[in-house]
């Protein structure tokens, strides 16, 4: 089944990015920043180069094990490991953050985040000068653009975020960014999350996301989200795309996916998922309009692809092209209500579908079946998000000494011709498997 947003849990964010924005409020702002601080030789901690480093500077920080949680409010800084899997900013599983960034431009670059609570790397333009507008029961206020504009401009890249809580890497409320080359384990909600934004302007690319109860999530992210070459395999769920009445911007609509792997998706070294799904390639809950193209979905014991439903919101308008099915439980099933059944969704090419005539056509409301009328897989107790085994090694980003990164006001759709469709060993060297 397809993930439910872990709302109750978000709203515990206002009172943490707050304090930590307290903690930010003492940066220097005189022209005289350096444009490079490094750690430890130039500051003892994360925290205290951000303070001191000049707008659009970088901070290296050296090998070491970094016990903190750092808010960069400053714009256009880099922060960068000298050496990925060295260079450790450690929650010690007591603090919710590891990286959080409220400020435009902001790249988080070549290092490890992992035992943080709540979120591993967070980047979110949901805050003022008293920190995140604040949230109730177990929803909040949809967001306001006007009030809380999004972070124009980030960057994750060659990041490694493991045995984090909730979330490894999270973009909410921002635009025209990108989560590559990064790594995501051990994380009880999702490993990449990308949320409530339009005209996003977002690339996910080249990532790895295994061992989370959800390899990748996207919640009301809409319009230009491109989600390709990535590896979700080996999750409780590979991804899903999800429309959810709890966050502005409904419905879900227009991500392109395409050159994934998508598979073995029923891994018992994981977080158990909130709503107990488990097996499941792909769970597409009132998802609008998106492309999915030479993707790989294979060995999901559930099935393939999941449609359904959000409340009255419809899965509707979803597109499969070239996509290569193999054991899974059921290739693509439709378990939407008839409260808002399933319209317009096609595929081209055989599959094993549930019902059989689901896509016998391509216009209009399409059959669906009971969730109980898929394959009955037995679901695995989770573990907890400290136990999850780390990853292996990950590769460094080349160059750790070059200057800040200067980000691009547009990010601009990929040529999703240049991701085919992958094999099995997709970035297998990357991955525990």
């Amino acid at each position: 089944m397809p993930a439910r947003p872990s709302v109750i849990r978000r709203a515990l964010v206002p009172a943490l990015v707050g304090a930590l924005l307290l903690l930010g409020g003492c940066a220097r702002s005189d022209q005289d920043a350096p444009a490079l601080v490094r750690v430890p030789a130039d500051a003892a901690t994360v925290g205290e180069a951000i303070g001191l480093v000049a707008e659009n500077g970088l901070v290296l920080v050296d090998p070491g094990v970094y016990r903190e949680q750092i808010l960069v409010d400053k714009p256009g800084v880099t922060v960068r490991g000298v050496d990925r899997n060295e260079t450790v900013i450690d929650g010690e599983g007591i603090r919710p953050y590891g990286v959080v960034a409220v400020a435009d431009g902001v790249s988080v670059e070549n290092l490890t985040v992992t035992g943080a609570t709540f979120y591993g790397v967070l980047v979110t333009g949901l805050h003022d000068e008293d920190g995140p507008t604040a949230h109730g029961g177990d929803g909040y206020d949809l967001l306001d653009p006007e009030r809380f504009p999004p972070i124009q401009r980030f960057a994750i890249d060659h990041v490694t975020a493991y045995d984090n809580g909730l979330y490894g890497l999270y973009a909410f409320d921002a635009q025209h960014g990108v989560i590559r080359d990064s790594y995501a384990s051990g994380s009880a909600d999702s490993g990449i999350y990308v949320g409530q934004c339009r005209q996003c302007d977002i690339l996910v690319t080249g990532n790895v996301a295994e061992n989370n109860a959800v390899g990748f999530e996207n919640a009301n992210a809409s319009d230009s989200v491109w989600i390709v070459g990535n590896r979700f395999s080996g999750n409780r769920i590979g991804m899903t795309l999800i429309s959810n009445y709890r966050e502005a911007f409904v419905p879900q609509r227009g991500n392109l996916i395409a050159g994934n792997l998508i598979a073995d998706n029923a891994e018992a070294e994981s977080p158990a998922h909130a709503d107990g799904g488990f097996g499941v390639g792909v769970g597409v809950s009132g998802g609008t309009e998106n492309v999915f193209e030479r993707n790989r979905i294979e060995r999901n014991p559930v099935a393939g692809v999941v449609l359904t439903s959000t409340e009255d919101l419809a899965a509707t308008g979803n597109r499969f092209r070239d996509t290569a099915f193999a054991g899974n439980g059921i290739d693509i099933a439709n378990t939407s209500t008839d409260r808002a059944p399933a319209r317009g969704n096609c595929l081209d090419g055989p599959v094993v579908a549930a019902p059989l005539d689901l896509f016998a056509a391509c216009t209009g409301a399409q059959p669906a079946v009971l969730p109980s009328a898929l394959p009955a897989v037995a679901v695995p107790p989770g573990m907890s998000f400290l136990r999850v085994p780390p990853p292996p090694a990950q590769p460094n980003m080349p160059d750790v000494t070059a200057p800040a990164r200067i980000l691009p006001a547009e990010i601009g759709a990929p040529d999703a011709a240049a991701h085919p469709l992958p094999d099995s060993t997709l970035l297998a060297d990357r991955s525990r498997r």
